[in-house]
This record gives C-alpha cells, sequence and structure tokens, in this order.
C-alpha cells in the first residue's frame, strides 16, 4: 500500500508534459481546480474525464500508475461517497430502511464529489510524476514572487523538500515495518485500539529516522553555505514556449467550458 503512494515521484519522460514550463503547470492546474470546483452536472464532469484522459495520455504516464496513486486513498473516497449517498435530502427515493434513505440526489452528490477527489488526486500526481524537484521549486518560487510574497525562495524549499522526502519516508517505512514484522510485530491483526498501539514500535523509529535525515540535511545545505534565495544563481533559466502558449489556451478554453456547463446547461 506505501509504495502506491506517487506523490513527490517522478519519472524522467520526454512527453510534451515533461517539456513544459514549471511556472505553466501550476497555474494550469490552479485553472483546472477552478474548472472542476465548477462543474456540477453531468457534462461539465464528462468534459473534465476527457480533460484529465487527454492530460494524462500526453504525459505518457501509463494509468496503472495514476491509479497506483489513488488506491491509498481509497477508504476517503469510499467514505465520501457513502455520507453524501446517505445524508443529501431529495425527493426522489430509491431505497429507504428505518432512518437509513438512499435519494436519487445523494447518489448523484456522492459520485461527483468522488469523482471530484479522484481527479484532484491524479492532476497533482501528473504534477510531481513529470516535473523534476529543483523545476518544481523554481517554478514555485517564480509563482509565489509574482504574487509578491517576500519569503518566495524558502517557502518554496521548504515545498518542494517535504514533496521529495514522502518516497524517502515511505521506503523507510517499509524498512522499519518489515524489522518490525522480522521481530514478532502484528500490524494487522486485533482490535482498533490494539493496532494503535502496535504502531509504536513503527512511528517512534520512524520519527526518529526522520528527525536524523533532516539534520542531516541541514548540516549539508550549511557546508555549502546555502543562505537562502539572495543573490542565488540559477544554471538553467527558466523560458516559456509555444507548448506554455498551447498549455494556457487549452486551459483557458477548459475553464471557459467548465462555467458554461454550470450556468448556462
Amino acid at each position: 500500500m506505501l509504495k502506491d503512494i506517487t506523490i513527490g515521484q517522478y519519472i524522467p519522460g520526454n512527453s510534451p508534459i515533461h517539456k513544459i514550463d514549471p511556472r505553466t503547470k501550476i497555474i494550469t492546474i490552479c485553472f483546472y481546480m477552478t474548472g472542476l470546483f465548477l462543474v456540477n452536472n453531468l457534462t461539465g464532469y464528462l468534459v473534465v474525464t476527457l480533460f484529465t484522459i487527454g492530460a494524462i495520455l500526453m504525459s505518457q504516464i501509463s494509468f496503472i500508475t495514476i491509479m497506483k496513486g489513488i488506491k491509498p486513498l481509497s477508504f476517503i473516497i469510499m467514505l465520501t461517497l457513502g455520507l453524501h449517498i446517505f445524508m443529501t435530502e431529495g425527493d426522489n427515493v430509491i431505497w429507504q430502511w428505518g432512518i437509513f434513505k438512499v435519494t436519487q440526489q445523494g447518489v448523484q452528490q456522492g459520485v461527483f464529489m468522488s469523482l471530484r477527489l479522484i481527479y484532484l488526486i491524479t492532476i497533482t500526481s501528473l504534477l510531481t510524476l513529470t516535473t523534476t524537484p529543483i523545476a518544481l521549486t523554481d517554478g514555485i518560487e517564480k509563482v509565489l514572487k509574482a504574487l509578491f510574497i517576500p519569503v518566495a525562495h524558502e517557502l518554496a524549499m521548504m515545498m518542494t523538500i517535504a514533496l521529495r522526502f514522502i518516497p524517502t519516508l515511505i521506503e523507510e517505512t517499509e524498512k522499519i515495518m518489515k524489522a518490525q514484522m522480522a521481530r514478532g510485530a502484528d500490524f494487522e491483526s486485533g482490535g482498533l485500539l490494539t493496532r494503535a498501539r502496535s504502531l509504536i514500535p513503527l512511528l517512534v523509529p520512524l520519527f526518529l529516522s526522520s528527525f536524523r535525515r533532516a539534520d542531516d540535511l541541514a548540516m549539508a545545505m550549511e557546508a555549502r553555505c546555502y543562505r537562502g534565495g539572495e543573490n542565488r544563481t540559477r544554471m538553467k533559466q527558466l523560458v516559456m514556449g509555444y507548448r506554455d502558449c498551447i498549455a494556457f489556451i487549452a486551459m483557458t478554453i477548459f475553464l471557459v467550458v467548465a462555467i458554461l456547463t454550470r450556468y448556462w446547461l
């Protein structure tokens, strides 16, 4: 299950999505999220689905990899679906038993909200899967500076380090879990409290390892005379090209269509 988390991982490639400027990816993802939260009907979600599938195909990332990223959050998605199905009021009752009632409006709302979560996970996974950590740091910093945020470099560095260390922490967790299971630890049987207590031998060494890794990273950055973003230069400068123009045009069309499907359909 832990290996299925794709956020923070990068898969090298030569696809059109890989070649897009990271600033363009960040801005267009904001447009995508805006359009995704605007749609509220079947036509709008059909447009979002086609656009998302097109983005995945252009990125040349396999659908299996995308599905692996969704799998760890399947419980949250199913919980969201169930809550909306049983707690949304409506006139068209499909099934009822005592206080439990399923309506057509509840099923529709549950499916739409679940799809919204799936598409959010998919599009954010595509950002990290097709962008190197260094390029992502530069892109976030440029976008934050455009918003006149004074500590843009430090914020971008912290966000990127956090994303970069997700796969590392997952790998460390699996190693500790296997080591504890070899010593007789059981993480699957028992009730909720028993499982919670069984996580203590896993969490304590994981936290200690994380603090030690963070301290090593801080010492390495200090040894290299890292002093934040002031007067820093870059070996590779970010340059936007025709692909970025096409991406902005496509995302603008997507946002306009999302607005039309919400207010005119």
